[in-house]
């Protein structure tokens, strides 16, 4: 009974499954009918099983085929996967897809475009890593992604492809509880050489080499900082009374709804800076299938945004 079941005869059996009889079965498989009947007696008495009950006018199956069905249907459709993952790869898709995301962008909306890239290549393998915009950058540039979720950088590379994407404002927030709030007027403000002696909580690469992050052009104003991998780390810190950031507005809303932040009144400077976000990837490599598809559908999304 070896090797009973294969394609062909699984194929044959669903057919005849779905059909309700065995002309129905071969006009949809492009065969004759005493083919298919020959096929499903070979596989009965192969099985030493009745799999439809001939008595009546038309087959019908028995509670054995009822038995078998789902497992036919499932081995039935992993082959058309496979087949179809074979056919993609052959057509330059990935064998997976890695996108690094700076930490400060994970509540942007990349999450949409990445739902239906998953539904047109179901079988592409997705990797997600979340590292600070210097070390985002570097993992592009080893080969170890494809794609990066990145702020705009202060000037161009020439290893580099990128598309823009959205956009995303930084605000300068300090806890409501702070000492600094207390010193100043309901009404009132205060400005950077208030802030620079105070401790500004920094999002940055994780090595201390790694250079500043893409928002420290405009962001430093303190005069002693301490410097975290993640926006989180950052809230925790800022809500502690360990200092003031700047941080994405999607990323602290909640704290400030909540009246456990507030945005800094600042006198002298915008606290209020918009950043342009770009997906990036290496003009040293160039892109499958997957990162082609999930870069148009970022940008289609970004068009309709800012047409609304």
């Amino acid at each position: 009974m070896n090797g009973v079941f294969n394609s062909e005869t699984i194929s044959v059996f669903l057919a005849v499954l779905d059909t309700g009889s065995f002309s129905a079965a071969a006009r949809q498989l492009g065969r004759v009918p005493s083919a298919i009947s020959m096929a499903i007696a070979n596989l009965e008495a192969e099985l030493a099983l009745e799999l439809f009950d001939r008595s009546g006018r038309e087959p019908k199956p028995t509670a054995m085929a009822r038995a078998l069905e789902p497992q036919a249907r499932l081995l039935i459709s992993q082959l058309q996967q496979l087949n179809t993952q074979a056919l993609e790869l052959s057509q330059g898709l990935e064998a997976c897809l890695t996108l690094v995301i700076t930490p400060e962008l994970q509540a942007t909306p990349w999450v949409g475009p990445l739902r239906i890239l998953a539904q047109e290549h179901p079988l592409l393998e997705l990797r997600i890593i979340t590292a600070p915009q210097a070390d985002a950058l570097r993992l592009l540039h080893d080969g170890s992604a494809q794609l990066a979720l990145v702020f705009e950088r202060p000037a161009a590379d020439g290893r580099e492809n990128f598309q823009e994407v959205g956009w995303e404002t930084l605000v300068a927030v300090i806890a409501r509880t702070h000492p600094l709030m207390q010193q100043i007027p309901p009404d009132g403000s205060i400005n950077d050489s208030q802030l620079r002696p105070l401790r500004q909580i920094m999002v940055g690469s994780r090595n201390r080499d790694g250079g500043k992050s893409a928002t420290d052009k405009f962001c430093i104003v303190s005069e002693h900082y301490w410097r975290v991998d993640q926006p989180e780390a950052a809230v925790q810190l800022v809500l502690a009374e360990l200092g003031w950031a700047w941080l994405p507005r999607a990323c602290i809303q909640p704290y400030i709804n909540g009246r456990m932040l507030v945005e800094l009144p600042i006198e002298n400077f915008t606290n209020d800076e918009e950043l342009w976000i770009d997906l990036v990837w290496s003009r040293e490599r160039p892109l499958g299938l997957g990162a082609q598809r999930f870069v148009a559908l970022m940008t289609e999304q970004y068009r309709q945004t800012k047409n609304i």
